[in-house]
């Protein structure tokens, strides 16, 4: 593949704006697309309001932070990727909406780039199927915000050439992150599925009555969350004893939930319009500015966690 100068980031949103910082931050000249011009603008308000809170952290200075805004552009001209070497997309998670992004793309830039989906968990072969050349499309899955977790899934479709997905691995290893290889495109990947396996069983004890939302929260702030943050499940089964570990999933993994058809709490609230803090409200309330007030403290804490774990 090409040398990678040029990056083309579709998707102004929060998780494109984040990816364009990380790229822009290693030097890379980046284009943002987006097909609403206030997208745009709401985009480069959240570039400016991450600059300022990676400046105040201590993350950055003025003057790499001016570096990093100066190397990004934005367009709603699609044609602007003629010269690119190398597209991430993080529109919106519908299949078709990706397929007609792809379709056009892939045809628009030249046949040697590197092309990389940002999907949370659609399937990498059903989105390639609109790709010119699928065998360089790959999945590049980041986690918010983008600019300060480190993992980055990369995950191989059906028709992924491996070499292809081995030099997107590298390449987020360039950018300071810590990939991992998906070498199956299975349905949410591997984080997504250990996450949602959490919160299934979460969900299940707080709508059983055993513990509160808080509570269930605070179990992986202050309990699980801690052992996580230094060591993988492996490494703790390891560190308590496989014989231990095996004992008690010979007896607790038959009375573990497996609710196949979605959760009651979530559907209710849902249908409430509680959907979390964009909306102000969602199991917990946000109201007078407290969402703006979450999200900052949420990335101060990530960053300090990060900086502890010197990663």
């Amino acid at each position: 593949m090409r040398e990678i100068k040029k990056v083309f980031v579709a998707g102004s949103g929060t998780m494109g704006m984040s990816i364009a910082q990380a790229f822009a931050g290693k030097g890379y000249e980046v284009t943002v697309y987006d097909i609403f011009e206030k997208a745009i603008e709401n985009g480069k308000k959240l570039l400016q309001l991450n600059q300022e809170a990676l400046i105040v952290s201590g993350k950055s200075t003025e003057e790499k932070s001016a570096q990093v805004i100066a190397n990004i552009s934005f367009t709603t001209d699609l044609e602007a990727a003629k010269d690119t070497d190398f597209v991430t997309e993080s529109v919106v998670e519908k299949l078709e909406i990706k397929r007609d992004f792809w379709g056009r793309i892939s045809n628009i830039v030249e046949e040697d780039v590197l092309l990389t989906t940002n999907t949370s968990g659609l399937s990498i072969t059903a989105i390639a199927e609109a790709v010119n050349k699928p065998e360089r499309f790959v999945g590049m899955h980041w986690f918010n915000p983008p600019h300060i977790i480190p993992l980055i899934e990369v995950i191989n479709g059906d028709k992924t050439d491996d070499a292809n997905a081995q030099a997107v691995y590298e390449l987020s290893k360039s950018l300071g992150k810590q990939p991992i290889r998906v070498k199956k495109d299975v349905p949410g990947f591997c984080a997504n599925r250990v996450q949602f396996t959490v919160l299934r069983e979460l969900l299940h004890l707080v709508e059983d009555d055993v513990v509160s939302c808080e509570d269930a929260d605070n179990v992986m702030k202050y309990g699980l969350g801690i052992r996580y943050a230094c060591l993988g499940p492996f490494e703790i089964a390891d560190m308590g004893g496989i014989d231990t570990f095996r004992n008690i999933s010979d007896y607790l993994f038959a009375d573990l939930d497996n609710n196949q058809d979605g959760s009651p709490l979530f559907r209710s609230l849902v249908e409430q319009g509680r959907l979390g803090v964009k909306a102000g409200a969602g199991i917990y309330d946000y109201p007078d500015g407290k969402a703006d007030i979450a999200i900052k403290e949420r990335d101060e804490k990530y960053m300090k966690v990060v900086d502890v774990l010197g990663i």
